[in-house]
């Protein structure tokens, strides 16, 4: 039963990014694993439901991968900076697509704005609490972490709708140059000194 929850979650995930929110059907899902709309129906009772549980699935796999950035035996400046480069859009990526997906289709879909806004706030809440570990430890001076992790993730949210919607404006390496340049601001240190 799990797996095939499972099954049906990595479907809609797929559909998502390929067809976009408002025109993937229960039935697109059904057809990728040769299931019956009604075995999809059965899982989730709607289509809204399908679609939020899919963008709740694919961003918990990013929320562990972040949390497994931010846990590692380092300082926080190098979890902060391993975070920011690995959070940092790439192009016509297919996580970032899928957020904005679900960010558009969040001001229409009170049930997805929820799951969207649940998970946008775990995001902030670990970036946080790094930034606090590394100001209590010292490596770097923060009066409000909580601000700091919600500049953060706006740039780089910001950043994500540019090189995903525009391909082409933006280089990578120019991209990666100002999201270390901020987090550096950010932290009151010198880039160098954040890079090193």
């Amino acid at each position: 039963m799990a797996e095939r929850r499972e099954e049906l979650l990595r479907a809609a995930v797929e559909q998502i990014e390929v067809r976009g929110v408002s025109a993937v059907r229960i039935a697109d899902v059904a057809a990728v694993l040769g299931v019956s709309n009604a075995l999809v129906l059965y899982h989730f009772s709607s289509k809204e439901k399908l679609v939020a549980s899919a963008f709740a699935y694919a961003a918990e796999a990013d929320l562990a991968h972040l949390r497994k950035l931010l846990t590692r035996r380092t300082s926080a400046v190098r979890r902060l900076r391993a975070a920011v480069r690995w959070y940092a859009p790439t192009g016509q990526d297919k996580g970032w697509r899928l957020w904005i997906e679900g960010w558009a289709s969040s001001l229409r879909d009170p049930v997805l704005r929820d799951v969207a806004g649940d998970l946008d706030q775990q995001w902030k809440a670990e970036l946080t609490e790094v930034i606090e570990e590394g100001a209590a430890a010292g490596e770097f001076h923060c009066e409000d972490p909580m601000s700091v992790a919600w500049r953060l993730t706006a740039l780089l949210d910001g950043l994500a709708v540019q090189m995903t919607s525009y391909a082409g404006p933006l280089s990578r390496a120019t991209m990666l140059r100002w999201t270390e340049e901020a987090l550096a601001r950010e932290l009151g240190m010198d880039h160098a000194a954040l890079t090193a």
